[in-house]
């Protein structure tokens, strides 16, 4: 690679399991770059080793992103060639690496991005849903309000929505879901490209009260149907209203539930609301 007044940003997905699963041109850049980035330093030895690459590595995670940003931007700015990779897929996907790209963009350098392997994609083609048009979250929050305030956002979201989630939290993620969006389908893959593979398809309620079907091992992609809406008749809202207001809730109340959980206007709730509440005179 010749050199340069100012040297490039490479961003350069690595294989999400199958060492195979990297490009040409991937290897070409990871051997003529000046230094890679690397999530983890441990894990990208291995596939470095697998194919003989001798390039410099340096650290690169969500701990020290601000030191090393300076870094490698120092090292760019004088004409060096950087690699970032994380541990698998595309760096920028649900890792650090947005940092250094935001900063290199801002700082005028020349930014690119290698097309490659991305856990989401592979996920969303083997789930069985129409691939047209989806939704990619990546992990939930941690904390509970942001949790309950992401899925209020995204519960009329009508393609599918693709969540990456840990095993160990796995069954607590559907329950999740089962709660605040009721019993829709869903497709778990697991392990993607690697040897134990597996996807489970089926329907919130069927993985939930089965959860030995679930290997509890490895990275999971979960892709969840999207919201169908359902015209809800008049008598259906009229059993909701009455049953709210037996409960002992107000009429503001109960429209403000039954909007929320049916998707259904106010007005029209409202109205028949009060043509309860004129019977019941």
């Amino acid at each position: 690679m010749a050199k340069k007044d100012k040297g490039r940003l490479f961003i350069v997905p690595t294989p999400i399991g199958n060492l195979e699963d990297i490009t040409l041109r991937a290897l070409r850049i990871l051997k003529e770059v000046d230094l890679i980035a690397a999530e983890d330093t441990r894990v990208t030895y291995k596939l470095l080793q697998k194919y003989e690459i001798k390039t410099p590595m340096i650290s690169y995670h969500k701990f020290n992103e601000r030191e090393r940003t300076a870094r490698i931007l120092d090292l760019i700015a004088s004409g060096g060639d950087v690699a970032i990779v994380s541990d698998a897929g595309t760096p920028g996907i649900s890792d650090p690496a947005y940092i250094i790209i935001r900063e290199a963009i801002t700082q005028g350098y020349h930014v690119c991005a290698l097309p490659g392997p991305t856990a989401l994609i592979a996920a969303m083609v083997i789930s069985g849903f129409n691939p047209d048009s989806f939704y990619f979250v990546g992990f939930i929050p941690e904390k509970e309000s942001l949790i309950r305030k992401l899925f209020d956002q995204l519960r009329t979201v009508r393609v599918p929505l693709i969540f990456y989630e840990a095993p160990h939290r796995l069954l607590d993620f559907l329950t999740l879901l089962r709660s605040n969006w009721g019993n829709r389908e869903i497709a778990i893959a697991r392990e993607i490209s690697k040897i134990h593979e597996s996807v489970y398809r089926g329907t919130l309620d069927e993985l939930i009260a089965y959860p030995d079907r679930l290997n509890l091992k490895g990275e999971f992609v979960i892709v969840v149907a999207g919201y169908i809406p359902h015209e809800i008749s008049e008598n259906e809202i009229l059993e909701k209203i009455t049953f709210y207001l037996d409960q002992g809730c107000t009429l503001k109340e109960t429209v403000k539930k039954i909007s929320e959980s049916c998707q259904v206007g106010k007005n029209r709730i409202y109205r028949l609301g009060l043509k309860i509440k004129k019977t019941n005179c």
